[in-house]
């Protein structure tokens, strides 16, 4: 059996995919992954993931340079969750600019962007 069998696909033959960082154990995001996307990580050793809105798989890094090189691929208990642990090149994993996605907490009943912008998505991605 094909290890790529394990893994327990939703609906859309997607998985969720947690991207960790290395060394700090930080989440830097959250993504889908495809059969072939999970493959392509493995095989590469670069974090690939597939883009719902785009229907296509997209490596991390491919337009701004960002690129998550893989270090473990993990499967939770459930198999329906991976997560990868990853280097994040160039210390933004997030489009916004900032080190990690998950910047907004909740504060007096309001989400309030609490990460600085590193580096301006207009000057990653060229007013895309």
């Amino acid at each position: 059996m094909d290890w790529l069998d394990d893994v327990h696909w939703n609906e859309q033959g997607l998985v969720p995919a947690v991207a960790q960082e290395l060394g700090t154990g930080q989440v830097l995001m959250v993504a889908w992954m495809n059969r072939e996307a999970l493959a392509a990580t493995l095989r590469d050793g670069k974090a690939t993931y597939y883009s719902r809105s785009r229907q296509r798989l997209w490596q991390k890094g491919e337009e701004s340079g960002h690129e998550q090189i893989l270090h473990e691929l993990r499967l939770d208990c459930d198999k329906d969750t991976v997560l990868l642990v990853v280097e994040q090149k160039g210390g933004i994993a997030c489009h916004t600019g900032r080190h990690h996605c998950f910047f907004h907490r909740l504060e007096d009943g309001a989400w309030q962007p609490v990460e600085p912008v590193l580096k301006d998505s207009k000057d990653i991605y060229g007013g895309k």
